[in-house]
């Protein structure tokens, strides 16, 4: 299966402190790649690298191109969404305009309209709360609203930073339904960093393990999975 995303001795960080120390990893087309590890390995950096918000050095490729060196405008354009952690809504747009910013680099209003009201078919919830404030939504409803916000600009690749964080079992689990469906039914390939280990385990193909800014495991989901190492320390039995 071809790569969508390639990232190659990926180094990365804050001033002049580098977090990330020659990563190496990809995300297939079509599939779903997650990144698994300890709070402070590296994982948020690493996904703000390959979005361009963050000095970085190394090959970072999408869709066959190079875009180590792009703004984070051009990435977007080219069909990399990302949700970041804290969920980053407008709080004081209401929802149904959070959805409309999601589009903003899409000429096609019609295509707009259709995808709207997709995205009030997977979450019903932010149809019901269309008109109101974003930032008087509940934590779910935030979260659902920023994934919505993203596929809103049809991306070929949707980056995730933990996203269940703090919210209810129950709607982690629809979150995590809806993905799968956006991935199999519309082809969206998917970066996925995720504190529940397991969870993103049985969605994801491919899993790495990051470790004070470095890879130290990585292959097929299953096997990661199987892995008593992994499963100690990350999985908890």
């Amino acid at each position: 299966m071809a790569a969508l995303l390639e990232v190659a001795d990926l180094h990365a960080g804050y001033g002049p402190t580098d977090v990330l120390h020659g990563v190496s990893f990809a995300v297939n087309q079509g599939g779903i790649t997650t990144v698994l590890g300890a709070n402070g390995a590296g994982k948020t950096t690493l996904l703000r690298a390959v979005c361009g918000l963050i000095r970085r050095r190394g090959s970072v490729t999408f869709g066959g191109a190079p875009i180590g060196t792009r703004s984070t405008e051009d990435i977007v354009r080219l069909g990399l969404a990302h949700v970041p952690d804290g969920r980053g809504t407008f709080v004081l747009l209401s929802a149904e305009e959070n959805l409309r910013v999601g589009a903003i680099t899409r000429g096609d209003r019609k295509g707009v309209a259709a995808d709207m009201e997709r995205m009030y078919g997977y979450f019903p919830r932010l149809r019901e709360r269309r008109q109101q404030q974003a930032g008087t939504l509940s934590g779910g409803e935030q979260q659902m609203l920023a994934i919505a916000r993203a596929l809103m600009l049809r991306p070929k690749l949707l980056v995730l930073d933990e996203p269940s964080f703090g919210l209810a079992p129950l709607i982690v689990q629809d979150i995590f339904s809806i993905m799968r469906t956006v991935n199999r039914e519309e082809g969206v390939s998917i970066l996925l960093v995720e504190q529940n280990a397991k969870l993103a385990l049985d969605l994801a193909d491919t899993a790495y393990l990051l470790e004070t800014g470095s890879v130290v495991m990585g292959g097929p989901a299953a096997q990661l999975r199987d892995d008593e190492t992994v499963r100690k320390a990350y999985l908890g039995y």
